[in-house]
């Protein structure tokens, strides 16, 4: 068996190291290998979502005051699997990786954060699915491009090639989920990985198609927001005015997450009693607000088409940011990407509210680009990721407002890894 592998190996090697040489097209060796990742990446996040949606199901049902104990069991059955396979570690490990490690990432951890992570987000965790699927892909990368005998700046481009694939599978924009591959890795020098850019678009193409013939999900975008017709001039000083309130929100979610960072370490507990707090605290505020359950994939297309209060708004909005920091801080996985945009809708629909005539998408749009570039100091993906995902076809206020959170940002960001600094 093992001599099989091997050989299947050492041929696959000599395939990726010898192409034809009439090849008369850019096509070559790495453009295959690429490929192969975007397709391993596909296959690993469709059937990653595939099985999160039919668990999620399952726990769905739960509700009302039961909300509770489910969520603290779930975070205590997380807690275990961690103390017992190994903490898969946080978004800031996963970047310094890429930094100091030569771009190597752990394939050993995938166990513990893909069956962590599945618990954690189908229970109802304030987190979504980007983050473990980014570890698991792009260390997957890493170990392909190992065996195949790649090495130095090369397993580098072929691990952020899978991170860049996961990305683009959940955003279902392969050209952000690239670019945002790169970016979240040094906001500040974003091009110091562009030798990745190519092989992270190609590998994001690749996923993007399995990924939706796996899922069958549609090729549209993922929410249907109202028209935004006859745009204007004066829209652009509406998208800075907009995008000053998703800063001032980003300012108010940094504050969190250091605060309940902080508490949770202060706490002398071993890691699934940390997890099992952090459940019990989630399922007092999923059982009090629902809406503050789960990632906001859904519940994001359920606020747009709701009617509320201006005073629910406000609360809901407070409630899912520290909902959010409870996630992420006392140890649940997952990734705050698609939280936040949940959080920029809400902050726009308040705004919609207080201020009536406007138009709503594109102050939702503006607030949730603001927002997320606040956090995650990405101001360039997040404007193409979404206008894929909301179908806003004006990418100028998004812009305007992306940079605009992104200059407003605190000056230390909250993935501090993305600073970059030598080691």
């Amino acid at each position: 068996m093992k001599h099989s592998t091997s050989k299947k190996i050492f041929e696959l090697r000599h395939t990726l190291k010898n192409p034809l040489k009439t090849n008369p097209f850019v096509y070559n060796k790495d453009f295959l290998l690429w490929t192969i990742i975007g397709i391993v990446g596909g296959i690993i996040s469709g059937g990653y979502w595939i099985v999160l949606e039919n668990i999620t199901a399952v726990l769905k049902i739960i509700e009302g005051i039961f909300v509770i104990p489910l969520m603290t069991t779930a975070g205590l059955a997380a807690g275990l699997i961690i103390h017992k396979l190994g903490d898969p570690g946080e978004i800031d490990l996963m970047v310094d990786n890429i930094h100091f490690k030569g771009g190597r990432l752990n394939p050993k951890s995938n166990p513990s954060m893909i069956l962590s992570s599945l618990i954690c987000i189908a229970a109802g965790g304030s987190l979504g699915p980007e983050a473990p699927l980014v570890q698991v892909v792009g260390s997957t990368g890493t170990y392909i491009s190992r065996k195949l005998g790649y090495k130095g700046e090369d397993i580098r481009s072929i691990t952020i090639a899978g991170m860049a694939s996961a990305f683009t599978a959940l955003f279902g924009a392969p050209l952000g989920g690239s670019l945002f591959a790169l970016e979240i890795l040094d906001h500040k020098h974003v091009t110091k990985y562009y030798k990745a850019f190519m092989p992270a678009l190609v590998a994001s193409c690749a996923s993007y198609l399995v990924f939706v013939l796996i899922t069958h999900l549609n090729l549209g975008p993922a929410w249907n927001f109202p028209p935004y017709k006859n745009p204007k001039l004066g829209d652009i000083f509406y998208a800075v005015a907009y995008s000053l309130a998703g800063a001032a929100t980003g300012w108010l979610f940094t504050l969190l997450i250091k605060s309940f960072k902080l508490l949770f370490r202060k706490i002398s507990l071993a890691v699934y009693y940390k997890l099992a707090l952090g459940g019990f605290l989630l399922g007092m505020i999923a059982y009090f607000i629902p809406l503050t359950r789960y990632f906001g994939h859904e519940q994001l297309a359920e606020v747009l088409t709701g009617s509320f209060t201006v005073q629910f708004l406000c609360l809901l909005l407070i409630m899912k940011l520290i909902a959010i920091a409870i996630t992420a801080t006392s140890g649940w996985r997952g990734g705050f990407i698609i939280p936040l945009l949940f959080a920029g809708t809400v902050l726009g629909l308040i705004i919609y509210q207080l201020f009536p005539g406007q138009n709503l998408t594109l102050i939702t749009v503006c607030c949730m680009a603001a927002l997320n570039a606040s956090v995650t100091r990405t101001p360039v993906s997040i404007i193409i990721l979404l206008a894929a995902m909301t179908g806003f076809q004006n990418i100028v206020p998004i812009m305007f407002a992306s940079l605009t959170g992104y200059f407003l940002a605190p000056k230390s960001p909250l993935i501090h890894a993305q600073m970059g600094m030598d080691k």
